[in-house]
């Protein structure tokens, strides 16, 4: 086999639908720390079920959700407002494809 071919993967999470996460799996899932993640929730990028941080939840979507605004904001110095806008425009823009898709275009 090809040695420049050969990848290592260091760690993979599966999260099923079904399944929350906590605010610290979260952030280990995110590798970030806390007071990133509570950024972005009072940004309203991701929204937790729950009454206080000891006790929320977090979705698969919001795992999503929070590892693209945390790459936004290592990767291209986007500040946390500034991520919480390109994730809107970009939700806006798949919400734009799909009813182009269900109008029978192509997008």
């Amino acid at each position: 086999m090809n040695a420049s071919k050969i990848h290592t993967v260091t760690e993979v999470l599966i999260l099923e639908d079904q399944q929350d996460l906590s605010l610290d799996e979260l952030c280990r899932a995110c590798s970030t720390e806390i007071d990133e993640l509570l950024a972005l929730v009072d940004e309203g990028v991701i929204a937790p079920r729950g009454a206080e941080p000891a006790h929320w939840r977090f979705t698969g979507l919001q795992l999503r959700r929070a590892r693209v605004a945390v790459r936004l904001q290592r990767d291209l110095g986007v500040n946390t407002a500034g991520a919480a806008l390109a994730l809107q425009l970009m939700d806006e823009l798949d919400d734009l494809r799909a009813r182009l898709r269900a109008a029978g275009l192509s997008a």
